[in-house]
């Protein structure tokens, strides 16, 4: 395990081990994921993927969902997690957002992954919301800026149902069985874009997840 955090390029060793980890415990559980994808995804590229969220299994589902090397941008807590802590002290990266110094250390060594070529998943909003049923909150500018510096495509993601089979950690309404149904948008380029256009850029990215959260609900309520 050591050996395999030292170099980036061994990253895809501790990301095989997570994609395991994820299928495995999920499928003990009868937890499983469904991905609709607007178009097919180029795994040979390098991406920022931003999705909601509302569930601690959404990084599960992002594991499996990346085919490629990558890596986690993620709240400190998460090094002292059971599973978590593995990932989050080697190839993820944990941001500690009351330092302004550390979050833009954060921001700078996840710049560098990318460059690299290394795919780095990051959730805009930044928490899981308190509000049960969660709404999508404002998203934070960050990968947005980084993805406009750095040329690299956003792909939004939507997960429209992972909260009511595992909202937030599961300890105030446990889990149940079922299927989590995750939306995989076109990837949006970013070559064309300057910096001033990293908040149009992010509003984007937010309406197409949100329209695609209305989109189920008012298809779930219509039948």
């Amino acid at each position: 395990m050591f050996y395999c955090s030292r170099k980036p390029d061994r990253y895809k060793h501790l990301n095989r081990l997570r994609r395991i980890w994820g299928l495995v415990s999920s499928f003990c559980v009868g937890i499983r994921y469904h991905y609709h994808f607007e178009e097919p995804v180029d795994w040979s590229k390098t991406y920022i993927v931003c999705p909601n969220h509302t569930s601690n299994l959404d990084i599960t589902a992002m594991s499996l969902l990346v085919k490629s090397n990558c890596c986690f941008m993620g709240k400190e807590e998460l090094v002292e997690g059971i599973v978590t802590r593995l990932f989050f002290r080697t190839v993820d990266i944990p941001v500690n957002r009351e330092s302004k110094m550390a979050s833009f250390r954060a921001f700078k060594l996840a710049m560098d992954r990318l460059y690299n070529g290394i795919t780095v998943i990051i959730f805009p909003e930044a928490t899981i919301p308190d509000n049960y049923p969660p709404d999508l909150h404002q998203f934070k500018n960050g990968p947005f800026r980084m993805a406009i510096e750095l040329k690299v495509p956003i792909i939004p993601v939507t997960s429209v149902n992972t909260w009511k089979i595992f909202w937030d950690d599961g300890h105030k309404y446990g889990s149940k069985p079922g299927v989590c149904d995750i939306f995989v948008h076109k990837p949006i380029e970013t070559a064309h874009l300057t910096i001033d256009d990293a908040d149009a850029l992010r509003d984007e990215v937010h309406a197409i997840i949100n329209n695609k959260i209305n989109e189920h609900d008012y298809r779930r309520t219509n039948g």
